[in-house]
């Protein structure tokens, strides 16, 4: 009966969250030191999670960090490199620095919201460069983002340009989740009979 309940259950969260994924994309990745480039040896890890919803044209900002040589002096959003996961491009995002990293600390975590839409989510030479409007901003970088051409990091006083990083990858999208519903539906009529076999 349990297996029964979990199955309903994990069936209805696909289905409540499958719309949500027309709408949604997830990019995240791992910062190091040895990601950077050049790279260089910092112990130094990091997560961050870029929330894209392009209905509401908004971006979550989610990052952790801990370990770094030096202290925090900005984080931003780099975009866009010629080739995927590798080679470096201008700031994209807010400068001088996502408004909400700690400043002067070697570990942390910061959470922000920005509108797509608005000019001041942009770096001023990206918006120029991407049609002068944070529409085109928004759909250049966007792109960015789902080419792997897209890189997060976090500069420090020990490598000004970057002490650690990572490019942005995108993750599974929610409505995967009816498809491990369905095999799990396809399991329960053979984990009701051996439960009722092995039952005394």
């Amino acid at each position: 009966m349990r297996w029964m309940a979990f199955g309903s259950a994990l069936l209805a969260a696909a289905v409540v969250q499958a719309p949500v994924a027309q709408a949604t994309a997830i990019f995240a990745t791992s910062l190091s030191g040895p990601a950077e480039a050049p790279p260089n040896a910092s112990p130094g890890t990091g997560e961050a999670i870029v929330t894209i919803n392009d209905v509401l044209h908004t971006m979550d900002v989610q990052v952790t960090f801990s370990g770094l040589i030096g202290t925090t002096t900005a984080s931003h959003i780099h975009c866009c490199t010629l080739v995927p996961e590798t080679g470096t491009a201008g700031i994209a995002t807010e400068t001088p620095t996502f408004s909400n990293l700690p400043l002067g600390v070697t570990s942390g975590t910061f959470n922000q919201s920005y509108d797509l839409l608005a000019d001041a989510t942009y770096n001023p030479p990206f918006l120029a460069a991407n049609g002068g409007t944070a529409a085109a901003a928004e759909a250049a970088f966007i792109e960015g983002l789902e080419e792997g051409r897209a890189y997060l990091n976090i500069h420090t006083t020990f490598v000004r340009s970057g002490e650690i990083r990572g490019f942005l990858q995108q993750v599974p999208e929610p409505s995967s989740l009816l498809l491990l519903a369905g095999a799990f539906g396809g399991m329960f009529p053979f984990v009701r009979r051996r439960y009722r076999v092995a039952r005394p």
